[in-house]
């Protein structure tokens, strides 16, 4: 975890340089000899807890956020710091996920007897959770108590989602057991709520059911997110007729779904692959006036993907971006991939521009599938204007130009393949071993192998070691030439480059010493060259 020096303003010394100012009081007679310099400039000459807050909030360097919070309250003239001034850096810090100085800041805190609320604590209860520390939100919640702060069920059901994402459906019952007798919070509907969650997450749905049945018996009317919580642990259960009673129930009682429990209630006919009910479902929440969200888009689009249906998962994401939702890139790419694996690889390539016309994000795992496939149809060309098309608007990744440095070394075009190297150098993008290896292929592949050889020195220079079947490849392309220098050269390279292994080994007996009609003597001088 990274360190704050928390207690260290930056200060500027007249006759001393080695006084730490966390030991020395404001009011000290001391400081009379010192400039205490502010963290930033211009520092305000005059500095309220609101400006303050501002300052701490707009500032993107948690060193100086630290440093301008602990100036302010030990340095400026007349300052002191306020519960939202501790909040503002609290929540800052725990954000970032530093929560070192948090405990530190929280210690002082306590000790300043400022008067707290609850929020500050919920703000490191959800942050504990989110960074996956569920033991430190339930600490958290504990010592809520010591600061002179009533717990309340706000608190309380944060803490319960906290341990439900973190897998803690143990603990999300225990906390709701003894909510009243230990920590004097009466649950409410979101709590009972919670709970059911947790149950359901546990496959355990008779009890999240007798919580149901039994939340009027503690005052609380079950509402339309109880139902649907409970019929989505069905769903998961692939309990697709309890799904559809716990449905009708939610009609029965006069409420109308809204697109999260018609969502739900799809996704568990997708997932049985029952797209002819999820798409019914679906036809029945938008005649009964509810609109579809990007989540139910999503489903509806993955399904339709998983069953290769391209047609329908196309017709719906054009119908998704007509009510303006934005499709994430993951979900674009598995549209393009079953349009391109159905040879309709030029109606994947217009949806990436209608999609880039929309200003969706389109990433280079899409661009890359993309390329693969038009690589595979022989349309190089059309797969280098992608690139560019691309390039105005962000940088291809690796893999997307080994994709396409692939793709042209397949086809023979190593002119093409060499002005993209170049390219892809200009961009600061690194080759790796597998760019190397695919254009000492392509070379082979030609009959010049002997550049291969250039590449391969390049290759060793650069860190990148070849496998098997570079190695393989470029021997056998040198012998068609009847090159055994050239061979000989790729032996010690190999042998130099200290990436000999047993497979290294098999090729060079198989390849070299059975073929070459000197391949005693080579064995011989490469042996001696290389020893020692």
């Amino acid at each position: 975890m990274r360190r704050f020096q928390l207690l260290r303003p930056i200060t500027t010394a007249r006759p001393f340089s080695t006084v730490d100012f966390s030991t020395v009081d404001s009011s000290s007679p001391l400081l009379q000899y010192y400039t205490v310099t502010p963290p930033i400039k211009p520092w305000p000459e005059r500095l309220y807890p609101r400006r303050l807050v501002s300052m701490i909030t707009r500032q993107q360097n948690l060193d100086l956020a630290i440093q301008i919070f602990l100036y302010a309250g030990k340095y400026h003239p007349g300052f002191s710091h306020n519960y939202y001034t501790y909040f503002s850096i609290i929540e800052k810090l725990s954000r970032a996920r530093a929560f070192e100085p948090v405990e530190s800041l929280l210690s002082q805190l306590r000790d300043s007897q400022i008067k707290c609320g609850e929020n500050i604590f919920i703000t490191i209860i959800r942050n504990y959770s989110l960074s996956g520390r569920p033991n430190l939100a339930v600490k958290t919640f504990l010592r809520i108590g010591d600061f002179g702060v009533q717990r309340s069920v706000k608190s309380l059901n944060t803490l319960l989602n906290g341990l439900i994402q973190n897998k803690r459906y143990d603990l999300v019952h225990f906390m709701f057991k003894n909510s009243k007798t230990k920590f004097n919070i009466v649950p409410n509907v979101c709590t009972c709520n919670i709970l059911i969650k947790a149950l359901c997450k546990r496959n355990d749905i008779e009890n999240a059911r007798k919580v149901l049945d039994e939340m009027p018996g503690m005052g609380m009317v079950p509402n339309l997110v109880t139902y649907t919580t409970i019929l989505g642990g069905y769903v998961a259960r692939g309990d697709m007729g309890s799904a559809k009673k716990v449905f009708s129930e939610i009609l029965d009682r006069g409420w109308v779904p809204d697109a999260t429990t018609y969502t739900v209630l799809m996704n568990g006919y997708c997932r049985l692959g029952r797209l002819v009910d999820a798409v019914k479902v679906m036809d029945d929440m938008e005649e009964n006036g509810v609109e579809p969200n990007e989540v139910t888009y999503g489903v509806m689009i993955e399904a339709f993907c998983k069953e290769k249906k391209s047609g329908e998962a196309g017709n719906m994401l054009d119908d998704m971006l007509e009510r303006k939702y934005m499709p994430s890139p993951a979900l674009c790419c598995k549209v393009m991939d079953v349009l391109c694996e159905e040879g309709k690889v030029e109606d994947a390539c217009e949806l990436w521009r209608r999609l880039l016309k929309n200003n969706c994000i389109l990433d280079n795992a899409i661009l890359s599938t993309l390329i693969h496939w038009l690589c595979k149809k022989g349309n190089v060309l059309e797969a280098r204007k992608l690139v560019d098309e691309y390039e105005k608007g962000s940088v291809p990744s690796l893999l997307t130009y080994n994709t396409l440095i692939a793709g042209m070394c397949e086809r023979g075009e190593l002119g093409e393949a060499g002005k993209l190297w170049d390219d892809m150098v200009e961009k600061h993008c690194r080759p790796n071993a597998f760019t190397y290896s695919i254009l000492i292929k392509g070379f082979c592949k030609i009959g010049s192998a002997v550049e291969g050889v250039r590449i391969l020195e390049e290759m060793l220079a650069k860190g990148c070691l070849p496998n098997k079947t570079t190695y393989t490849e470029l021997i056998q392309g040198l012998q068609r030439l009847g090159k055994e220098v050239e061979v000989e050269k790729v032996v010690s390279l190999a042998m130099s480059s200290g990436g000999v292994d047993r497979d290294f080994w098999d090729i060079f007996i198989k390849e070299v010493l059975g073929k070459l009609d000197s391949g005693k003597d080579v064995l011989d001088r490469l042996l001696l060259e290389n020893t020692g």
